[in-house]
């Protein structure tokens, strides 16, 4: 394909160092979460630079969340390729969005382990009250997208259910298989995807490449592990395996992580939930949240070198995926069986987070009925008052600090 087909503005094809500065404004600036991130990278590629058009945009959007991933890092990834010429300009777009947010959590991470006395553990428990409002806000929200009909509410039931009987990943895989099966037998009604042509630079070949990277680094770190008893290639298979399981949006990247790292005794509760507090505080994805977690788990490798681990584990198999797909994602797009599997896999997602809200998130943070109102006013604050969430993790945050302080039960 030529450049010039790739712009809408100029017919040039923009240096990588351009798009890393493009985003790494974007990674700087962009709170919210990843439907607020779409929102953003809208208005700066197809309304200011114009870079896509409305129906390519949307096209992006439809593949990236039809895809297990990070979804709005997937198409910041996809523009970057589009805009670049390649995977080089993916890359640098990646990279430009994911550092700002991957480097403040892992400064906090530093300062987690030092952390002690009234003061630093009423922070810690406000955080943990963040947690609970705002995977109350994202629950909320999936569950009326995701479960609009007595079907998908009755996957989601099933993927409790499943998690009760066979808890941690395991459980949480066997969800989404089951999810995706029943979608295929009693979602076959729902809408078709909608959005434009899309024409990428991929060759058939390359993408073709990343699929069979996508299953190799699946499939072998965990053998490789059990044969060294390596702990890197461990962590390495922990968030890799997290992040291809991801269906639905960031926020259930928790309870994947969560069996992950806090079941095997990698990070604590506390300390997992003070975490994703904190996260809900910086821009960028809420995929960062693994750097922080590879920089306190327990064995080594942490510190960088844990947070570097995790940081490219958890993002690799979604840009794979995203990078294989964009190729194919024309005729993928169109086939009934594909749409009708993703509903009842993003159904039995709601299932997950359903569970992974009571535990560990509600049965970790709230324990007072001080506690319970905090969670209480965080959620409203997002819900009612649309409050944005960094502003609710100070609130929250300043909160359990008084709290503490004042020797109340918090």
């Amino acid at each position: 394909m030529a450049a010039d087909q790739l712009d809408t503005d100029s017919g040039q094809v923009r240096s990588p160092w351009e798009i890393f500065a493009v985003f790494l404004r974007l990674g700087l600036t962009s709170f919210g979460g990843p439907v607020a991130h779409l929102g953003y990278f809208r208005e700066e590629f197809v309304g200011r630079r114009k870079w896509l058009d409305e129906a390519g945009y949307a096209d992006l959007v439809a593949l990236c969340q039809f895809l297990p991933g990070p979804a709005s890092s997937q198409v910041g990834f996809s523009i970057g390729v589009l805009r670049g010429n390649g995977l080089l300009g993916g890359l640098a777009a990646w990279a430009g969005f994911t550092l700002p947010s991957a480097l403040l959590l892992f400064a906090f991470a530093l300062g987690a382990a030092s952390l002690g006395g009234p003061l630093a553990q009423g922070v810690v428990h406000g955080l943990k009250l963040v947690a609970v409002a705002v995977v109350a806000q994202a629950l909320w929200g999936m569950a009326r997208s995701l479960t609009l009909d007595v079907p998908r509410a009755g996957i989601a039931l099933a993927a409790i259910a499943v998690l009760l009987l066979a808890g941690g990943s395991f459980g949480q895989i066997a969800a989404i298989v089951m999810g995706a099966v029943a979608g295929l037998l009693v979602c076959r009604d729902g809408a078709s995807q909608s959005g434009g042509h899309l024409a990428v630079p991929v060759r058939r070949c390359s993408s073709l490449i990343a699929f069979v990277l996508f299953g190799a680094l699946f499939v072998l770190p965990p053998l490789a592990a059990a044969a060294t008893g390596s702990q890197a290639l461990r962590l390495f298979e922990a968030f890799y395996h997290s992040g291809a399981l991801v269906f639905g949006g960031g926020h259930v990247v928790l309870p994947l992580l969560q069996g992950q790292v806090v079941t095997p005794g990698w990070v604590t509760p506390e300390t997992f939930l003070a975490g994703y507090g904190a996260a809900q505080a910086v821009p960028g994805p809420l995929f960062t949240f693994a750097a922080y977690l590879g920089a306190i788990s327990a064995p080594q490798p942490n510190g960088i070198a844990g947070a570097t681990i995790a940081l490219a584990a958890v993002f690799l198999p979604g840009l794979l995926l995203v990078y294989g797909t964009l190729p194919f994602w024309d005729r993928l797009r169109s086939l009934p069986q594909a749409q009708a599997a993703m509903r009842g896999a993003n159904a039995a997602v709601v299932g997950i987070l359903a569970a992974a809200f009571y535990n560990p998130v509600w049965v970790s943070a709230v324990q007072t009925v001080l506690d319970f109102g905090l969670a209480l006013g965080g959620f409203l604050l997002l819900i009612v008052v649309k409050t944005p969430p960094w502003i609710v993790v100070l609130l929250l945050a300043a909160c359990g600090a008084a709290a503490s302080i004042a020797g109340v039960g918090v």
